[in-house]
């Protein structure tokens, strides 16, 4: 084993200092782009693409508000065994007269932008054209929030999950499962199986009420492991001391085993790699499912994005301890729900909600930002009078049944701790107000040359994320 860990250390620094050396020539910027569930991963990397290929409705990027990039192609990434993202099927899905929503991501898969940019600067007229590559990583938020598994024992983070659990509805038949289990008891297979569904069925609805917390991220995402043991496990409750094959002594056995030959790999092989990250967020729908999600959210948010490892890269740091992470965006997505005049609003809750995370990231070198965003503009705004009193309201084609309706979600605070406050309160629901949601489906719209599709600050988000590199 020791062995095998420093043979992985060295092939990290040699592929370092090749990424280093080949970055003096064509700069590499390698983008992560994570989020929790239906934060809208696929749309975002599919519009960011499209806009930086036609460039028309990207005028906050500075590069092309100013002229100076004069082409941008697709390439192969440089991941041989990394799948390619599918941009060409999910921009056809999203665009046109019938569109439909992309599929969401379940797996990681990689995409190569190269733009074709012309320095500025004092210089600009001795220099010619110079070649950016930017490597787009797509990776499930279930496995972000994998990452804060690593440094919990079994016996934490079974407590820590039936604590949170212990009085939802949702997990009402995995703890009455628990409390007919001697966790001490020899180990019985079908009775692990049976456990492990269990907690898999809470999971999977945990996550359709907008919770997330739901890790183990691959129970929900399993692919190729699904049925292996290292899926087989389940949070226990505490007991004496467990002797080797009894069930909780196996249960610990196997989390471990899910951390070193599932987490590790991942955060080794991918997440340590990434320069700039983008963490997508739906507050609006973690809102609309009331105080205890947007708790869950909050401390999800703080102890998940503790593994980013921020800082400024420099050589001697890339060498010797590996990349670090140097700019992080944290967007909340479907701002086109909400009339503009909320957006100020919703930027001041995604920034509250990742004030601890930011500011650690901050502390340690890296730089931060926040903001409300639609990677896919599908709505129009409109004022409408109900019961004599204006309502600032978005009009789109819903989901369900493809009407066109206006919709009023309610009024977001000024104050995004009024909000916070009653979640760490541990309030059953809001007092002041009843926050709605609503899905709407993409607008029907022909792409004019040259632009690309209607969005709401993607560009802005690029010029903080690869701006300065351009």
């Amino acid at each position: 084993m020791v062995i095998s860990t420093v043979a992985e250390g060295l092939a990290r620094q040699i592929e370092t200092v090749t990424e280093t050396v080949t970055g003096a020539f064509d700069p590499v910027i390698r983008l992560g782009v994570t989020g929790l569930a239906r934060s809208g991963k696929t749309v975002f990397i599919t519009s960011l693409v499209a806009n930086l290929l036609d460039r028309g409705r990207m005028p906050q990027l500075a590069a092309c508000a100013e002229g100076r990039i004069e082409a941008a192609f697709l390439q192969p990434q440089p991941d041989d065994l990394v799948p390619r993202f599918d941009y060409e099927r999910h921009l056809a899905a999203m665009t046109g007269s019938a569109p439909v929503w992309p599929d969401s991501t379940r797996a990681i898969s990689e995409l190569r932008v190269s733009l074709r940019v012309r320095p500025n600067g004092l210089l600009s007229g001795f220099q010619g054209p110079r070649t950016v590559h930017l490597d787009i990583v797509d990776y499930p938020g279930e496995w972000l929030l994998d990452l804060g598994l690593m440094d919990k024992s079994f016996a934490t983070w079974s407590r820590e999950v039936l604590a949170r659990t212990e009085g939802r509805d949702l997990a009402r038949g995995y703890h009455e499962l628990l409390r007919d289990t001697d966790v001490l008891a020899p180990l019985s297979e079908p009775q692990a199986q049976a456990l492990a569904a269990q907690f898999t069925t809470y999971l999977q609805a945990a996550r359709e009420a907008g919770f997330s917390d739901c890790t183990p991220g691959r129970f929900l995402l399993p692919g190729d492991l699904a049925g292996s043991p290292v899926l087989t496990f389940a949070p226990l409750p505490e007991a004496g001391k467990a002797q080797r094959g009894s069930l909780w002594r196996v249960f610990e056995k196997r989390f471990e085993a899910y951390k070193a030959q599932v987490v590790k790999p991942f955060f080794r092989d991918h997440f340590a790699r990434i320069d700039r990250q983008v963490v997508l967020v739906d507050v609006l729908g973690a809102i609309h499912a009331g105080p205890q999600a947007v708790e869950d959210m909050r401390a999800g948010l703080a102890d998940t994005l503790a593994a980013f490892r921020p800082g400024r890269n420099a050589f001697l740091a890339r060498l010797l301890r590996g990349k670090r992470v140097e700019k992080i965006l944290f967007a909340a997505t479907k701002a086109d729900h909400l009339h503009h005049r909320q957006h100020p609003q919703l930027t001041n809750i995604m920034q509250a909600l990742t004030r601890e995370a930011a500011d650690r990231a901050q502390f340690a070198g890296a730089k931060t930002d926040a903001l409300s965003l639609a990677s896919l503009r599908t709505t129009v705004e409109e004022t409408v009078v109900h019961e004599g009193r204006q309502l600032d309201c978005v009009r789109g084609q819903l989901l369900a049944d493809r009407r066109q309706a206006a919709f009023y979600p309610g009024h977001l605070p000024e104050d995004p701790t009024v909000l916070l406050n009653a979640a760490r309160s541990g309030a059953a629901k809001w007092l002041d107000d009843d926050y709605q949601v609503m899905k709407f489906a993409p607008a029907a719209n022909t792409l004019r040359p040259g632009s690309g599709p209607p969005h709401i600050r993607v560009d802005r988000a690029a010029q903080f994320l690869i701006g300065d590199m351009l």
